[in-house]
C-alpha cells in the first residue's frame, strides 16, 4: 500500500514514516527478499510498467541508490535469484557420478534446483506471469534462458566429448527448455501444488525421446 507524505515538519531526531520520504542508507532488517517481495506487490497491483524503481525503494524504505546495490534492474528483481540458480544447477550436474545415466542426472539436478517452499510459490506464479506476459521481459527472457541452456550444454559436451556448441549439446539443452517450460506452463495454468512433479515427469518424458506409448500412459 502506497501512502502519501503528511507534509508536517520533523524535528532532526524524528524518522520519515511515509514511503516518499525515503530513509537514508538501507535499515538493518532489509534485505534482497524485502525489496523483491514489495516490488511483486507493486507490479500486481499496479503493473510492471507503471512501477518505478524510486517506487519500489519508497515501498521498502531505503533510498533509490540502495535498491542499486541489491539489483541491477527493475527487470533483474523479477528473476530474482535466477544466476544463482545456474550455479546450483551447474554444480549439481559437475557433481554427479560419471556412471549415472545423462539424462538421469539432467532431471536430477534440474528438479532440485526447482523446489520452493510454499510460501515461494505465489511469489513463483506472480514472475512467471510476469515474464510472459510484459514484453521487456519477454525479449529480456531469451537472454536468460539462453543462461541456462550453456549450463545443460557444457554438461552434456563433457559427458559425450563434445564442443559445448555441437549440435548433440545443443539439442539436449534445448529441449531441456523446452520441457521445462511446459512443466512450469503446466503447473500455472492448472493452480497445481505440484511444481517439482511437474518438472520430474516432463524430463523423464524427455528422457524416453516422447515415445508414444509412454505419452498415453501419462496422459491416461
Amino acid at each position: 500500500m502506497t501512502l502519501k507524505a503528511t507534509g508536517k515538519a520533523r524535528g532532526p531526531s524524528e524518522r520519515a514514516t511515509g514511503p516518499n520520504e525515503v530513509a537514508r542508507g538501507r535499515r538493518p532488517s532489509t534485505s534482497r527478499e524485502d525489496v523483491a517481495r514489495a516490488a511483486l506487490d507493486l507490479f500486481s497491483r499496479q503493473g510492471y510498467d507503471e512501477t518505478t524503481v524510486d517506487e519500489i525503494a519508497a515501498a521498502v524504505g531505503v533510498s533509490r541508490r540502495t535498491f542499486f546495490r541489491y539489483y541491477e534492474s527493475k527487470r533483474d528483481v523479477v528473476w530474482g535469484e535466477f544466476d544463482s540458480e545456474l550455479v546450483r544447477l551447474d554444480d549439481r550436474l559437475n557433481e554427479a557420478p560419471g556412471a549415472e545415466p545423462m539424462m538421469d542426472v539432467l532431471r536430477r539436478a534440474v528438479v532440485a534446483t526447482n523446489r520452493f517452499g510454499a510460501g515461494e510459490l505465489d511469489e513463483l506464479r506472480i514472475r512467471m506471469g510476469l515474464i510472459s506476459s510484459v514484453p521487456d521481459l519477454v525479449a529480456h527472457s531469451a537472454v536468460r534462458y539462453e543462461e541456462w541452456c550453456d549450463v545443460v550444454a557444457r554438461f552434456v559436451a563433457r559427458r559425450i566429448g563434445a564442443a559445448p556448441g555441437d549440435l548433440g549439446p545443443q539439442t539436449v539443452a534445448r529441449a531441456a527448455l523446452g520441457a521445462a517450460m511446459a512443466a512450469f506452463a503446466c503447473w500455472a495454468r492448472h493452480d497445481a501444488d505440484d511444481l517439482t512433479g511437474e518438472v520430474d515427469r516432463a524430463f523423464r518424458l524427455l528422457a524416453t525421446g516422447f515415445d508414444e506409448n509412454r505419452l498415453r500412459v501419462e496422459q491416461a
